[in-house]
C-alpha cells in the first residue's frame, strides 16, 4: 500500500515530531493515488533510554503531488502560542501553490494560509509570528501572513536571508545581505577585484512591520559581509539611542566569530569544511554551546565562552536542540544517517556535556572524539583544577594573613599618634611575638612615653556648633608676645573606638574677639581696628604698678574648623581630639627672632553623639537670639558663610534708616555686644544670615552681608533696593579697590605710630632707668643761692636729656618691642605696595 513517503524532524517543547507525507493507493485496486500527512509525537524515556511515540495525528485533505520544503515553529497571531508549522508545495503548469498548516496540541491541522506564486521557494525559508512566511527572490524580500494573505514585497533590496528574528520595540526583523554601492575612484579607474571582494556585500537589518532598515545597531562589520555563511543573533537591547548587540557568525572560510557591538570579540577556525547552518543551546550553568552543521553531514559543537570544541559527528541526519531530557535546561540530540528516521531514532546521543550523557547504538571505536577519551580529558582537567583550586586557595589565605598583619600594624600605630598627641604612655608589643622584625631597640624601656609638647596654657575653650550640613568646631586662645603663631590648621582625629579612624578634611579661619571691640575674622573683617580704639589702648597703655602693658594680653582669637557632618553620623557615637598644627616664634631671652618651628599640641575633645544632634542641641536657634544667642553661634555663622561688602551712597537723603530696615523687614536682632552687627531671625532662607552696618557719613555706609548661597544674597538686595530712595547708588567693594586700600593704609600707618610710641614709653618705664633718673636729679639738687638756681637748674635738665638719651633696656622687652614695630612696619609696606599696583593699573 505504501508507494513514496517525506519524512521531517522537529522539536517541539522536549517533544520529537516525525512528519510524514505519504502517497497511497486506493485499497480498491485502482489507479487512484492519495496524499496523506502523518505526524507522529516522540518523547524521551530516561528509564529506558528511548523514544516512545506518545500521540499521532494525520491531515487528508492533500492533493496529488504535493511535497513538504518546510516545517519550524511559529506563533499564532490569534493566541500568540507557539505551533508547529508546515509548508507544503504543489506545482502546476501555470503557477506553484504553498499551503501552510498549523498543527493543534490536540494533533489537528489547520489550513492558516495559501497563496500561489509563478516561482519555487528556496532555501531559506524563515518563519516568524502570525505566522508570517519571509523568503528572498531576485534579490527582493517577500513575506505574506495570515493578517495580510497577500504576497508583499519589501522596498529593500536583499540578496539573502541570514536570520531572521523578533526584537523588543521592532517586531520582526531580518538580518540579510546586499550589495553594497561602489563609486568608481575619481581618475577613472573601476574598484579592484579584491576590494570588491571585500566591500562589496554588506550587511544590514530591516525591520518588516516599520519597514526601515536599522541605523542604530551593529551586527556584523561592512568587512565580513560577502563571508557571511550563516548567522545567529545571541542578544539584542536598545541602551538608549542605541542597540548592543551580540551576534555569532560562521564565514565560509569555516570560522566561527563572535561580534559585541559590531566589533570582532573572539574567533576560532572550525575542522570541517561548507558550514551551513549554527544553532545555539543554553545549557546548564548559564553556558552555551554552538552546533555547526556542515553541508558533507558533518557537526561540532563548541562552547561559546571559548570557542573550544567539545565534540564532532560524522554521517548526521540532523541536529535538534531542546529540553528532550526535562531537566529544565537544553540538550543537543544527534541522530544518525540510516533508511529512514524510525531507525536513527534508534541510533542517536543525548548530552549537554554535563550531566546529561545518553548514547543508543553509536560506536566511537574510530572517532577521536569518542566518549571514552572525552570523560578521560574531563578527569584529568578536574584533577588540574583541583590543583589550581588548592594553591589558589593556599595564596589567598597567605593574603589574608598578610592583611591581619597590616590591619594590626596600622591599628596599633593609630593608637600610638593617639597617645601621642594625648600625652599618655603608650606600650609597643613585641615584634617577636607579632611575627614581625624589629627596625628600633626593645630592649629600651617600652613603657617610657614620648616627651610632651610644650603648650603654653593657651586653651581656654573648645566648642563645636552644628549648621546644615556643616560641622563648625571651634578653639578660643589666647595671645600673648611669648608665642607668635602663624599657619594655624586644625585637625580632627577620631578616636581608636572608632571602625577607622582618619583625620577629617577642614577648613580653618580664624576670628579675633576683643574686649569692648567688634569680632574681627581673618578672612571676612577688616585687619585694622578703629583708629579711635587705638588711641584709647594707647592712653591705657600703664597698669597700677607702672609696668608696661602688653596689649594682645586681653585679646583671643578662636580658631575655626568646618567640615561635612555626614561622615560623623554614620557612628553612633565619637570621640574627636582636636589637634592644632603652627608655626612657632619664641621671643624669650636668649631665642634668636628668626628661630621658628612647627607645632603641633592637643587643644582638647569634643564627644559627637547622635542622640544629641537629632535632637538639635549643638545646632543654632535664632528665633529667640536676642536673649539666648551667643558669640559661638556668631563666629559658626561666619565660619560657613560668604562675604560680599555693599557700599551705600545717597546724595539728598540720610542713610539712618537702614537699622530700620534690617530690624523690620529683615527681622534682625542687634548683637549686644557688637551693635553694628545683626543676625536674622527671619523664616525661610534668610534665617541665619548677619549683616554689619558701618555708617561712616550721614550719607555713606557700608553693609556686608554673610551668606550660606547666593539666594539669600539675591534676596536681600532685592529688598534692600526696594527699601532705599531712587537716588541711592549701591557698589560692590571688592578686595584691594582703592578706596579700601586707602582706608587701610591709614590705619595701618596710625598703629605704626602707636607702636613706635608705646616702645618708647615701655623702654623709658623701665625701673632701672626711672631710678637712674632720680639718683642723678638728687645727687646734683642741693642748698644754693637764688642768684644761681636758674644757671643749674639749666644744667641739671641738660644732663638730664643727655642720660636719658643714653638709656638701656633688656633683651627679652627689646626683641618683644623691635618685632612690634617690624611687623606694623611689614603691614604698612605692603598695602602701599598695593596702592601703588592698583595706581599703576589705573
Amino acid at each position: 500500500m505504501l508507494m513514496d513517503q517525506q519524512e521531517k524532524l522537529l522539536s517541539y517543547n522536549g517533544e520529537l515530531l516525525i512528519f510524514q507525507l505519504s502517497k497511497l493507493k486506493s485499497t480498491q485496486g485502482g489507479s487512484t493515488k492519495v496524499m496523506k500527512l502523518h505526524v507522529r509525537r516522540m518523547s524521551f524515556d530516561s528509564c529506558t533510554k528511548q523514544f516512545i511515540e506518545t500521540s499521532t495525528g494525520s491531515f487528508s485533505d492533500c492533493e496529488d503531488g504535493v511535497e513538504m520544503i518546510h516545517c519550524s515553529c511559529g506563533s499564532d497571531f490569534r493566541t500568540g502560542i507557539l505551533h508547529p508549522c508546515v509548508l507544503l508545495k504543489k506545482k502546476t503548469k501555470k503557477n506553484t501553490k504553498y499551503t501552510l498548516l498549523l498543527l493543534h496540541n490536540s494533533n489537528k491541522f489547520e489550513l492558516v494560509l495559501h497563496f500561489k506564486l509563478d516561482y519555487e521557494l528556496k532555501e531559506p525559508i524563515k518563519l516568524l509570528s502570525g505566522p508570517t512566511v519571509l523568503w528572498s527572490h531576485a534579490k527582493s524580500l517577500f513575506h505574506i501572513s495570515p493578517q495580510t494573505c497577500t504576497v508583499l514585497c519589501a522596498p529593500v533590496q536583499l540578496c539573502s536571508i541570514q536570520w531572521a528574528g523578533e526584537i523588543k520595540g521592532e517586531g520582526a526583523v531580518v538580518l540579510g545581505t546586499k550589495a553594497a554601492c561602489l563609486t568608481e575612484r575619481g581618475n577613472g579607474q573601476s574598484v579592484p577585484k579584491s576590494d570588491a571582494f571585500i566591500w562589496g556585500t554588506e550587511c544590514f537589518a530591516y525591520a518588516v512591520e516599520k519597514q526601515q532598515v536599522l541605523t542604530r545597531a551593529n551586527f556584523v562589520p561592512h568587512a565580513y559581509g560577502g563571508m557571511v555563511s550563516c548567522v545567529h543573533v545571541c542578544e539584542v537591547g536598545a541602551v538608549g539611542s542605541k542597540f548592543r548587540t551580540s551576534v555569532v557568525v560562521v564565514t565560509c572560510k569555516s570560522q566561527v566569530i563572535i561580534f559585541q557591538d559590531g566589533l570582532p570579540k573572539d574567533i576560532h577556525q572550525l575542522p570541517y569544511e561548507n558550514p551551513c547552518s549554527i544553532q545555539v543551546a543554553a545549557v546548564e550553568g548559564n553556558s552555551q554551546l554552538l552546533v555547526v552543521t556542515f553541508a558533507s553531514g558533518d557537526v561540532c559543537a563548541l562552547w561559546k565562552r571559548n570557542l573550544q570544541v567539545v565534540s564532532s559527528w560524522k554521517n548526521v541526519r540532523s541536529v535538534l536542540v531542546d529540553d528532550f531530557a526535562g531537566i529544565g535546561t537544553e540538550q543537543i540530540l544527534v541522530l544518525l544517517k540510516t533508511d529512514s528516521i524510525s531507525e536513527s531514532l534508534n541510533t542517536f546521543q543525548i548530552s549537554n556535556f554535563g550531566n546529561v550523557h545518553h548514547v543508543n547504538n553509536i560506536s566511537y571505536e574510530d572517532d577521536s572524539h569518542s566518549t571514552q577519551e572525552l570523560q578521560k580529558n574531563h578527569f584529568l582537567t578536574i584533577k588540574g583544577l583541583e590543583a589550581r583550586l588548592q594553591a589558589g586557595f593556599a595564596s589567598v589565605q597567605e593574603l589574608q594573613q598578610h592583611l591581619r598583619l597590616k590591619e594590626k600594624v596600622l591599628v596599633e600605630s593609630c593608637g600610638a599618634l593617639i597617645d601621642l598627641v594625648q600625652d599618655q604612655k603608650h606600650s609597643l608589643p613585641s615584634a617577636e611575638k607579632a611575627g614581625l622584625v624589629s627596625l628600633w631597640d626593645e630592649t629600651l624601656d617600652n613603657g617610657t612615653s614620648t616627651p610632651s609638647i610644650d603648650k603654653e596654657q593657651l586653651v581656654q575653650e573648645v566648642w563645636y556648633r552644628v549648621v546644615d550640613d556643616n560641622l563648625v568646631v571651634g578653639v578660643k586662645l589666647m595671645d600673648t608676645y611669648d608665642l607668635l603663631l602663624s599657619d594655624v590648621r586644625l585637625s580632627l582625629v577620631m578616636g581608636r573606638k572608632c571602625p577607622s579612624a582618619f583625620p577629617a578634611k577642614c577648613r580653618c579661619s580664624i576670628v579675633a574677639l576683643k574686649k569692648a571691640a567688634l569680632a574681627e575674622s581673618a578672612s571676612h573683617w577688616h585687619q585694622g581696628p578703629l583708629l579711635k580704639r587705638i588711641k584709647l589702648d594707647c592712653h591705657n597703655g600703664k597698669e597700677g604698678n607702672g609696668e608696661p602693658s602688653q596689649v594682645k594680653a586681653d585679646r583671643t582669637k578662636t580658631f575655626t574648623a568646618v567640615t561635612q557632618l555626614s561622615p560623623f553620623l554614620a557612628l553612633h557615637e565619637v570621640g574627636c581630639v582636636v589637634l592644632l598644627h603652627a608655626t612657632k616664634r619664641s621671643c624669650r631671652d636668649g631665642e634668636s627672632l628668626q628661630r621658628s618651628k612647627k607645632m603641633t599640641f592637643l587643644c582638647g575633645k569634643i564627644l559627637l553623639s547622635l542622640a544629641e544632634i537629632s535632637a538639635e542641641k549643638h545646632s543654632i536657634n535664632l528665633k529667640d537670639y536676642k536673649y539666648t544667642g551667643s558669640i559661638k553661634d556668631l563666629v559658626a555663622l561666619c565660619a560657613v558663610s560668604h562675604k560680599v561688602s555693599l557700599q551705600i551712597i545717597s546724595s539728598d537723603y540720610t542713610l539712618i534708616h537702614i537699622k530700620t530696615w534690617l530690624q523690620e523687614q529683615m527681622e534682625c536682632a542687634a548683637i549686644k555686644e557688637y551693635p553694628d552687627t545683626f543676625i536674622s531671625c527671619k523664616s525661610g532662607n534668610l534665617n541665619g544670615t548677619v549683616f554689619r552696618w558701618n555708617l561712616k557719613t550721614p550719607f555713606e555706609g557700608t553693609l556686608t552681608v554673610f551668606y550660606r548661597h547666593k539666594t539669600i544674597l539675591f534676596q536681600c538686595l532685592h529688598n534692600l533696593t526696594g527699601s532705599l530712595p531712587p537716588a541711592c547708588k549701591i557698589k560692590p567693594l571688592r578686595v584691594g579697590s582703592k578706596k579700601v586700600l586707602a582706608e587701610q593704609l591709614a590705619l595701618t600707618l596710625e598703629k605704626e605710630m602707636v607702636t613706635l610710641r608705646q616702645a618708647s614709653s615701655a623702654a623709658l618705664s623701665q625701673p632701672e632707668n626711672r631710678l637712674s633718673l632720680i639718683y642723678e636729679e638728687s645727687k646734683e639738687a642741693s642748698s644754693v643761692s637764688a642768684v644761681q638756681q636758674f644757671r643749674e637748674q639749666f644744667q641739671r635738665e641738660q644732663k638730664q636729656c643727655m642720660l636719658g638719651m643714653n638709656r638701656t633696656v633688656g633683651g627679652a622687652l627689646y626683641r618683644r618691642l623691635i618685632l612690634n614695630v617690624f611687623e606694623s612696619q611689614l603691614s604698612s609696606d605692603t598695602i602701599a605696595w598695593q596702592c601703588s599696583l592698583l595706581g599703576k593699573l589705573l
